[in-house]
């Protein structure tokens, strides 16, 4: 596949003038990114992309876990057309954030209210202030290596940050249980919440599944010491199971936070409750003049029902079972060590002893050169618009650039 980049690069040039670093965040050229990967998107539908070159993408990117039910998904659309021709931002909420209210609560076993915001940030945030509220204690306990946002108390920068926005938050390493006891005994009566992600997904490392106990003995020691267990279910929420990742480990936080899928694409972010927490709730500031769009509530409504009628959560872990384990295999035939790690719906690729990162950073820029989005350090998702056939054609594709690594590392 011969890429273009005319397009991409001149508006880059431009964006320069305007933008600080033209791209910012986690899709800024700086953050590791192949060379062939576009800088823009013209248009997307299904499980494809169009940059602005007009090269098509097969994308397991998924807009960094945004896109759940495929790009354009015709009944999103339609859903959200409908409510558009009504309007989308007023100055009371549409009757849709009740609906939508009741139907999150419906689909979360513990969950008896919720609210809306933008995004994942909005809303891991304001639940740490609930939890203080309900508790009066003043830390918070989050794993090393965890992201939670762009807020200072947890973004990956250093920019802007002081001292202090840091000093109630505690961290241990993911799955170490008595690293965790530790701080409970040495803050003792001082914690309000344990923040974390369903598994353990940081940066530039392989995913990390909770231990086969992890979950049940970190719960029961919320539970024992009044402590807020904060589920970040931004990333994850609807690609293990349909009412929450918790079902899937078997745990049961007090507040979940959902976003990403969640809209397929339409910017919208949810806290759900225990109804234990409602007082507190109540009692911490939260809105926005855009939080109540009926657009976006429209799009989640329509995301929840299909991913309840159509399994997409045992769907796309299924997909992606398929996929990793025939990858992998694919990979061993040209004597890549390549693994999978973290849930089969949303893998992140390892390749043994690659600790410089280098051979999947080569391997992921050979792949776009066949069409293929796959990014070399954050995990990737699987699409529920993607059917066995789309998988096996990305799989030869993939061969072809295992074969072209392999040429190349031994040119070397």
């Amino acid at each position: 596949m011969s890429l273009k980049r005319d397009k991409s690069d001149s508006l880059f040039s431009r964006a320069l003038n305007v933008i600080p670093g033209g791209i910012y965040g986690h899709v800024s050229p700086i953050a590791g990114l192949p060379r062939f990967f576009p800088h823009y998107t013209q248009k997307a539908s299904g499980f494809k992309f169009v940059d602005v070159d007009g090269n098509e993408w097969i994308d397991f990117m998924c807009g960094f876990g945004a896109i759940l039910h495929g790009y354009s998904n015709p009944e999103i659309e339609e859903s959200v057309n409908d409510q558009r021709s009504m309007g989308s931002v007023f100055n009371q909420p549409s009757p849709l954030m009740v609906d939508l209210a009741e139907s999150l609560t419906n689909a979360i076993d513990f969950a008896k209210w919720a609210v809306f915001a933008k995004n994942g940030s909005d809303l891991t945030t304001w639940a740490l202030r609930v939890a203080r509220e309900y508790t009066g204690r003043p830390y918070v306990i989050k794993a090393k290596g965890a992201y939670h946002g762009v807020d200072a108390w947890c973004d990956p920068g250093f920019g802007g940050r002081i001292e202090s926005d840091r000093s109630s938050i505690l961290e241990f390493s993911w799955n170490d249980i008595n690293e965790f006891k530790k701080l409970l005994s040495e803050y003792d009566n001082q914690i309000s919440s344990v923040i974390l992600t369903p598994y353990h997904h940081a940066a530039f490392a392989p995913s990390i599944l909770p231990s086969d106990h992890f979950w049940s003995e970190l719960e029961k020691e919320c539970r024992s010491k009044g402590i807020i267990l904060i589920l970040d279910d931004v990333r994850a929420g609807g690609r293990l199971h349909e009412g929450g990742s918790h079902k899937y480990f078997n745990f049961c936080p007090d507040l979940s936070i959902y976003s990403k899928g969640l809209g397929n694409g339409y910017g919208i972010s949810a806290c759900a409750g225990a109804e234990f927490l409602r007082g507190a709730s109540k009692e911490v500031f939260l809105t926005g003049s855009c939080w109540n769009d009926a657009c976006a509530m429209a799009a989640a409504i329509k995301s929840i029902e299909i991913s309840l009628r159509d399994n997409v959560a045992q769907s796309v872990l299924a997909k992606g079972e398929y996929f990793c384990n025939s990858l992998i295999d694919r990979a061993q035939e040209f004597d890549l060590p390549l693994t999978m790690t973290g849930p089969s719906s949303m893998p992140y690729p390892w390749f043994k002893g690659d600790e410089d990162l280098f051979r999947i950073q080569k391997f992921c820029e050979l792949c776009a050169k066949q069409g293929l989005y796959f990014h070399p350090h954050h995990n990737w998702f699987i699409s529920n618009a993607l059917d066995y056939a789309d998988l096996d054609l990305t799989l030869e594709l993939a061969g072809y650039a295992m074969k072209e690594l392999l040429d190349f590392e031994r040119s070397k």
